[in-house]
């Protein structure tokens, strides 16, 4: 049985682009940037992952012919990574020709750690090609291996999305403890804030916003040189309020038919995210 897209909507803005539209029209009014994200991963079928390509490349245009303020995410298992790496490199770099032509910007997502080195490396390709103004990488700072992927990245030059991580791993492999994640979440934090351009810093926590805003006050950063990120259907006020006070504030906005699979797997990945989206539905 199909469950009704009723029981997703405050967290997904639509089951189409069309429908999605008036949601980012809505946050772009409030000076909120986009980044429209389709639902979908683990593609493991040629024939689905050219129609995803197809659908990647209408999203950039449809966004590019309304005027939207959005850019968009990706996840390469969507492209084919899966399947074969050289696929989904040409799929990936076809889509990036669009990007650059019509002056657009391209996220590439980080999955489960079976795919961090190859997302990275695909990136890299993609960085050397496009550079940061069109394509940028998220980095997840429960990860042990972003000890080295931080500085790396940024002595690239790159445009990083830096987030906590969600995904369930290992003790070898990824920070178990929130205490021992969030300050991981500061030292990487910092070292974008010195070394790249522009960091995205993407947390709905409290403690992590907080401290961000004193870091640069210490450090003499400009408010307009970083940017926050959440997620649609939470803390709208805080969005706007950090936009009153100057910074600039984008919201991931998802949608499309498979958004179950993104709900279930939020919620198993750890079980913080059960309590986090139960008391944020009531928190602004």
């Amino acid at each position: 049985m199909k469950l009704p897209f009723a029981l997703a909507k405050r967290f997904v803005a639509g089951e189409d682009f069309v429908s999605a539209t008036p949601k980012v029209s809505e946050l772009n009014a409030l000076n909120i940037k986009v980044t429209l994200d389709l639902l979908g991963e683990n593609v493991r079928d040629r024939k689905q992952a050219d129609s995803n390509l197809t659908h990647y490349i209408d999203l950039l245009e449809g966004i590019h012919e309304t005027g939207l303020e959005s850019s968009i995410s990706i996840k390469l298992t969507m492209l084919g990574l899966d399947i074969d790496n050289a696929y989904c490199r040409d799929n990936l770099f076809t889509l990036m020709d669009v990007a650059r032509r019509q002056n657009q910007f391209v996220r590439i997502d980080m999955e489960g750690t079976d795919y961090t080195q190859s997302t990275i490396d695909l990136f890299r390709d993609a960085h050397a090609e496009y550079g940061r103004n069109h394509v940028g990488i998220v980095i997840q700072a429960y990860l042990r291996r972003s000890e080295q992927d931080i500085p790396d990245l940024a002595a690239l030059g790159a445009d990083i999305r830096l987030c906590k991580g969600a995904y369930s791993e290992p003790a070898r492999i990824a920070i178990q403890q929130m205490p021992d994640i969030r300050e991981a979440y500061k030292k990487f934090a910092a070292h974008l804030l010195e070394h790249t351009a522009f960091p995205r810093m993407a947390t709905h926590d409290d403690e992590l916003i907080n401290w961000i805003k004193e870091h640069i006050v210490k450090q003499n950063i400009p408010k307009e040189r970083l940017e926050f990120q959440m997620l649609y259907g939470l803390r709208l006020n805080t969005c706007t309020e950090l936009v009153t006070e100057g910074y600039p504030v984008r919201v991931y906005v998802p949608y499309g038919t498979e958004w179950l699979p993104y709900f279930s797997r939020r919620l198993r990945e750890r079980k913080e995210n059960i309590w986090f989206v139960l008391s944020t539905m009531f928190k602004n």
